[in-house]
């Protein structure tokens, strides 16, 4: 999701993290395994379930994009750019997660615009809405009242000891921090939880967050799954579906051009730290030749003591489509001013098709329009199966 990236497979199956290691701190559980699914859109399987079943589904994942700031080359090699792959793998749901961009202030005029335009954006970056559900997180109210219901589940101390709350209050001071950005983790579990997914995109640094998402539906399926959602009615077995993470090979995180020990953030307060996909040529030629760079001879991978090297060289290798093989035998001997030509020239041909096709996108908001309401009509409808099963299992009073 935003918060979580995905991985570039695009000539190579996703990789399964499957991590040794206890079920707490940054490191997923050892457990992780694939899982063999059923028939049944929105229903978690048990093992009764799996061996009864005539054909196994495809296996559903599920991403998204904070609408806040504008999308740039770390979001689209690190995410968008492989979910055109994923669509042909998986049963996908891709969303804009707008509901994540108020944990912090924000500019409201400027939201609903943001979210059209990240929307149109996947699309011209290749999402097919005939392969893949493309929808605004809001406009699935679920997601909201999942998240109270599992919030009443989850433990503070789950929350407290998430990485990401401590290092951005921290920086934004306790008066300026809303309960959101404490609890936004448990929206995220409910983003995941909600459409019984099997997969979710995550890079390395985000891995805590799917772990959570983990604890919270083990803990959910014990206090109220099995026998006694029987009890109340329900068919047993478990309510949700424990998720897997899909984890990007090396190359996949995009660095900031101004330091290659931090990630291309739209949150950096300097523009020339990241491309923006929808960035014109003069400013991507200017950014690329103002880039940080170092003194060493030649051009090589993963020296520690290149960061920027390494990162420079990655972009282009997956922006090209090269293995890396390739890239080292055209670039080793190459100077940085050669180079940052070579790199300024690919990063244009590439993005140019997909600038030109959003701006053909944003001029008939009547498909955009389209595309979001039947990709929200279809998230919806796997959406209200696990909401109601829920509902049911935790006592409610049916509507």
């Amino acid at each position: 999701m935003s918060r979580a990236l995905l991985s570039h497979i695009l000539h190579r199956p996703p990789l399964l993290l499957a991590s040794r290691g206890g079920s707490r701190g940054g490191a997923l559980p050892s457990r992780l395994r694939t899982l063999r699914l059923n028939c049944s859109v929105a229903e978690a399987p048990t093992s009764g379930d799996e061996a009864s079943a005539p054909r196994a589904r495809k296996k559903r994942v599920v991403s998204g994009v904070q609408p806040t700031g504008l999308v740039h080359l770390g979001n689209y090699l690190g995410a968008i750019k492989n979910w055109v792959s994923l669509q042909d793998l998986y049963e996908t749901l891709f969303f804009i997660v707008d509901l994540h961009a108020i944990t912090l202030p924000y500019d409201a005029p400027q939201l609903s615009k943001s979210t059209r335009s990240t929307a149109a954006i996947y699309l011209a970056c290749g999402i097919d809405s005939s392969k893949a559900s493309i929808f605004v997180q809001s406009h699935v109210r679920a997601h909201v009242e999942l998240m109270w219901l599992l919030s009443s589940s989850t433990p503070i101390g789950w929350l407290n000891r998430m990485i990401q709350f401590k290092e951005k209050s921290r920086k934004a001071g306790d008066e300026n921090v809303g309960v959101a950005l404490l609890t936004y983790p448990v929206l995220m579990a409910s983003d995941i939880l909600l459409y019984q997914s099997d997969l979710v995109p995550v890079g390395e640094d985000q891995t805590q967050h799917l772990e959570l998402t983990r604890e919270i539906a083990e803990r959910v399926n014990n206090l109220y799954g099995g026998r006694k959602w029987k009890k109340m009615g329900g068919r047993g077995g478990s309510l949700f579906k424990i998720p897997e993470a899909l984890i990007p090979p090396a190359g996949a995180r995009v660095m900031s051009l101004t330091d290659g020990l931090s990630k291309m953030s739209k949150s950096a307060p300097s523009d020339q730290s990241r491309i923006n996909l929808l960035d014109p040529k003069d400013v991507i030629m200017n950014k690329i030749k103002r880039c940080k760079t170092d003194s060493f001879p030649g051009l090589e991978f993963d020296n520690p003591e290149r960061p920027e090297c390494n990162n420079l060289l990655s972009i282009y290798q997956i922006i090209t489509g090269k293995t890396k093989e390739e890239i080292i035998n055209e670039c080793q001997n190459m100077n940085w001013g050669s180079f940052k030509t070579t790199l300024t020239d690919a990063l244009i041909d590439h993005l140019q098709p997909i600038q030109v096709r959003y701006e053909e996108i944003m001029s008939d908001p009547g498909y955009l329009d389209d595309v979001l309401l039947e990709g929200a009509g279809k998230a919806t409808e796997i959406a209200d199966i696990t909401l109601n099963n829920v509902h049911q299992a935790m006592g409610f009073l049916r509507r």
